[in-house]
């Protein structure tokens, strides 16, 4: 319940963005960790096309084989 801290209506969108992001990943079977981390390192922003964005979603499977590869990597 840490969204019940958000103290500006700004902190509040982004946390509501942070949790969203994680759950599109747990409903796509994907790694939060890496996810995020993967989401992380391209820095998406609100000047990106929608196609530049949906090759970051979770449901992308690409994105799904990256991040896979990614996890299997780091349980060795």
């Amino acid at each position: 319940k840490n969204w019940l801290f958000c103290d500006t209506p700004n902190g509040a969108q982004a946390s509501a963005i942070v949790y969203t992001m994680v759950e599109m990943a747990k409903a796509n079977g994907v790694n939060v960790y890496h996810y995020l981390t993967y989401l992380l390192e391209k820095f998406p922003n609100d000047r990106m096309s929608d196609e530049e964005l949906d090759r970051l979603a979770p449901w992308n499977e690409d994105v799904k084989a990256e991040i896979e590869c990614r996890a299997n990597g780091s349980n060795q």
